[in-house]
C-alpha cells in the first residue's frame, strides 16, 4: 500500500474517534444548580434522528421511588426513575435545541438547549420564551 493511502486511513480513523468523543450521547451525572450536589444519572440517546434523555439512577435514597405527581399527560404519576425528561432535540451546529426538558419536581416543560462544553461536560439550559429567561445546569459524563 502506498504511504499516502495508509496516512489517509489513519487520519480517517482519528477523525472518526474525535467526532465520537464529541457526542452528547451517553450517561451523564446531573448536578443541582442550586445546591451543587449530584442528583441523578441521565442517559442521553438518539432515536429517529432526535435526542432524548431518561433518568437511569437517582442518588438520594429517599427519592428513588418518587412519582411524578405534578406531571401531566402520559407522564402523570409515573416513577421518575426511568422517565424521559429530554424530548426531541435536534442538532443545530454545536448546539442541540428545538426540543424540551421536563423538571420532574414540578412537572413543568421548558424549551431546552444542550451544548457540549468539553467531551465530558454538558451545558443544559431550560427556559421559557427567550433563552435569556431560564436556568443552566452542567452535567458530567459518567465513564
Amino acid at each position: 500500500m502506498k504511504k499516502s493511502n495508509i496516512l489517509g486511513l489513519v487520519l480517517f480513523f482519528m477523525a472518526t474517534l474525535c467526532m465520537e468523543s464529541q457526542n452528547v450521547v451517553g450517561k451523564w451525572k446531573t448536578i443541582d444548580d442550586e445546591t451543587g450536589q449530584a442528583k441523578s444519572i441521565v442517559e442521553i440517546y438518539e432515536k429517529s434522528g432526535k435526542i432524548y434523555g431518561k433518568v437511569l439512577e437517582i442518588f438520594d435514597a429517599a427519592h428513588k421511588k418518587d412519582l411524578c405527581r405534578d406531571c401531566s399527560g402520559e407522564d402523570a404519576n409515573k416513577p421518575i426513575l426511568g422517565l424521559t425528561i429530554i424530548k426531541g432535540l435536534s442538532k443545530d451546529g454545536d448546539e442541540y435545541n428545538s426540543g424540551e426538558i421536563m423538571d420532574p419536581k414540578n412537572g413543568r416543560h421548558y424549551k431546552c438547549t444542550i451544548v457540549l462544553q468539553s467531551k465530558d461536560k454538558l451545558k443544559v439550559r431550560g427556559y421559557i420564551g427567550f433563552a435569556l429567561l431560564g436556568r443552566t445546569q452542567y452535567w458530567y459524563r459518567v465513564k
